[in-house]
């Protein structure tokens, strides 16, 4: 029997099945048994009103649906990895352009977590979570393709980190293939915490909707010294988070910052995120710019901003994109 319940009034044991498609809610599949008090916090956080329950496929009698949430429930901090990133990385029948979706998706979700409480422990959780996305893309090449091919119509800070985690991790891919002398784990972290400084700039510079002004762009700029200290802080600071964290907005030309690294004087970690964080950048929507298509991105990195980057590290880089 299929009935109609308040999200306020479910409760664990309950088959829900949501009204939404699976990418306009955090889960990844429409129907599925409620197994903890977090799925129903999410639910109510996704604003989903109401939902189906089927109560032939649900795990108590019928009556005792009707309870209340109790207000401790919502004090519940959700895990720091959702578990629909790990359902996703490991189902092993999930077409590729699928899974891809719901990695970038739920990676996302990971990231917002982290830096709403960027703690030791979050921060420890959160590479667990991301060396799982690392090693789905250095075994799957047809998931990873499909990763590089997703754009993104917002932009905010959980978004392009997991776009640059991808984009660093990819090219480290196909630049380290033949070694084992890097550790790919911790380039992942690096990758995708590169601008985790930033939960320490006001958020009104942050968000603000035009060019900022010389001293918010200064203010802007502590953000990778911000994130150096917020791993050496909570003891999550390695060799490669704090190469890729104090270098990804080094330039070859020396112009980058915050020390004005020249050359050879920049890491090859940090030369790779420098590349991915600028075309991330280009291709993505801001407040005061037009996104520009991959192909027209890498023609403007190529034509414009060649002296920028290391010039065999961004051709190889390119050729992702064939």
């Amino acid at each position: 029997m299929i009935k109609t319940v308040k999200t306020q009034d479910i409760k664990t044991g309950m088959y829900v099945v949501l009204p939404k498609k699976w990418f306009a809610h955090p889960f990844l599949k429409n129907e599925f048994l409620i197994t903890s008090p977090e799925q129903i916090v999410k639910l109510l956080e996704a604003r989903i009103v109401e939902v189906s329950i089927d109560t032939a496929k649900s795990t108590f009698p019928e009556q005792k649906a009707q309870i209340q949430i109790s207000p401790k429930v919502k004090t519940i901090p959700l895990p720091i990895i959702p578990p629909s990133l790990h359902e996703a990385i490991y189902d092993k029948k999930m077409p590729a352009e699928e899974k891809a979706k719901a990695i970038h998706k739920y990676s996302i979700e990971m990231m917002h977590r982290l830096m709403e409480r960027p703690s030791a422990e979050s921060i420890k959780e959160a590479k667990k979570g991301i060396s799982e996305v690392v090693d789905l893309i250095l075994a799957d090449d047809k998931t990873n393709q499909q990763l590089l091919s997703i754009t993104s119509h917002d932009y905010n800070t959980y978004v392009h980190s997991v776009n640059v985690g991808v984009l660093g991790v990819s090219l480290a891919k196909t630049i380290f293939r033949r070694s084992d002398a890097h550790n790919m784990h911790e380039l992942g972290a690096g990758f995708f915490l590169h601008d985790l400084g930033k939960v320490k700039v006001d958020i009104n510079i942050i968000i603000k909707p035009a060019r900022l002004t010389d001293m918010e762009m200064q203010e802007m700029q502590r953000h990778a010294q911000y994130g150096y200290e917020i791993l050496t802080d909570t003891h999550q600071l390695t060799e490669e988070c704090k190469k890729i964290v104090l270098q990804h907005h080094e330039r070859e030309n020396g112009t980058g910052y915050p020390q004005k690294l020249y050359g050879d004087a920049i890491h090859v970690y940090g030369r790779i995120c420098s590349i991915a964080d600028v075309f991330d950048a280009l291709v993505s929507d801001r407040p005061y710019k037009e996104k520009l298509g991959p192909f027209d991105a890498l023609k403007v990195m190529k034509e414009e901003m060649l002296n920028h980057f290391h010039k065999q590290l961004f051709e190889k880089f390119v050729l992702l994109f064939k």
